[in-house]
């Protein structure tokens, strides 16, 4: 029997309404479009189609008999995706691919194509079985995602582009701020140092230079402020360090024993310069007081923390002091005081023997 006698006899018993082989009734009657080629033919022709394959297509088994599947491609269809079918039917292997195809009237679907050999006893390949799906819906669901994602990402890219430009015009700001600040800060501390040295009344020296102090002292909060990465939050601890060595190289006591036991501890930037003038009172204060004629000037800076609140301790081993006549007669510990409640900070003075020691207890969650 000849190969389209083959093929004409398939096609007959895939036809017959039940009877034949039950596989092509099988493939008659199932609701996939589903056709089978002779690759023993020229060109590998369609020899069966079921009428769900017809439906598909919108053509008449008539004529799809006999042509090759490639009728089914149009202009727009992937010439890659084709090739690989191509590869597929020459190496007598599997195929699975998403296919643009067109039907009779020129619209388009997305055909889910299974492609698979069928071999005879000898492994000689007699047929090639295609089943179809329309998968359009999720083709353009995919492309409507993709699409929504491409969007979506040129949205970020623009959004940060625009809070980078806005970062940008921040930082340029800030360092305005911080460079008129600075000049600001200069100059009241220049005029206050010609005042310092055209005085002429010794009693008004010590507090010129004290006011000086709190003015160097600001400008060192507003150099840590606005020099760090974070603007929104101030380094006690690094601001304790600057500032006790600038107090000491200020105080003219190079020998003073200055301990430090700083841990990590920040709070909100707008406290900085009221914890930074309370850092300054006391400890200008451990440098003005500390020390005894038997003993060299010891201070001690704490900075500790727990889980909600921050401690700052300072100590020296001076004489000590009457807290509660200093509380009612010092201006400075009137100043700690009055700055501590701007964050909820509590003050403790204590004094003994062994010198004085002042904590001030303030709550982190501010920061």
């Amino acid at each position: 029997m000849s190969d389209r006698d083959n093929g004409k006899m398939i096609d007959d018993i895939a036809h017959e309404q039940g009877s034949g082989d039950p596989f092509f009734a099988a493939v008659r009657a199932t609701r996939m479009p589903m056709v089978i080629t002779d690759p023993r033919q020229p060109d590998n022709p369609i020899v069966f189609c079921n009428r769900a394959f017809q439906t598909l297509s919108g053509y008449t088994r008539d004529e799809i008999l006999g042509r090759n599947c490639r009728f089914l491609q149009g202009p727009e269809t992937d010439r890659a995706t084709v090739r690989e079918i191509h590869d597929a039917v020459e190496a007598g292997r599997d195929c699975a691919v998403d296919l643009l195809n067109y039907r009779k009237d020129g619209s388009t679907f997305w055909n889910a194509l299974y492609l698979s050999p069928v071999r005879g006893a000898t492994g000689e390949i007699q047929f090639f079985f295609a089943s179809q799906l329309d998968v359009t819906d999720r083709i353009e669901a995919h492309r409507t995602v993709a699409a929504q994602k491409a969007e979506v990402e040129r949205e970020v890219v623009r959004r940060t582009a625009a809070l980078q430009a806005a970062l940008e015009e921040k930082t340029m700001l800030l360092n305005e701020v911080d460079h008129r600040v600075k000049n600001n800060l200069t100059m009241v501390g220049s005029l206050l140092r010609l005042q310092t040295r055209q005085n002429r009344d010794p009693s008004a020296e010590k507090p010129l230079n004290t006011m000086l102090q709190r003015i160097d002292a600001l400008a060192s909060v507003n150099r840590g402020l606005y020099q760090g990465a974070d603007v929104k939050h101030f380094d006690v601890g690094a601001f304790a360090r600057r500032l006790a060595d600038d107090l000491v190289e200020a105080s003219g006591q190079p020998d003073a024993d200055v301990t430090l036991n700083l841990q990590p501890v920040t709070i909100p930037a707008e406290h900085a310069a009221a914890f930074g003038l309370i850092m300054n009172e006391l400890l200008a204060n451990a440098l003005d007081h500390g020390g005894t004629a038997d003993a060299p000037l010891k201070i001690v800076i704490s900075i500790l923390r727990d889980d909600d609140h921050g401690e700052l301790v300072v100590s020296d081993n001076g004489p000590g002091f009457d807290a509660n006549s200093s509380a009612e007669n010092g201006m400075g510990i009137m100043l700690v005081r009055r700055l501590a409640k701007q964050f909820g900070g509590d003050v403790f003075w204590d004094s003994d023997a062994k010198g004085g020691k002042v904590t001030m207890s303030f709550p982190l969650e501010l920061a």
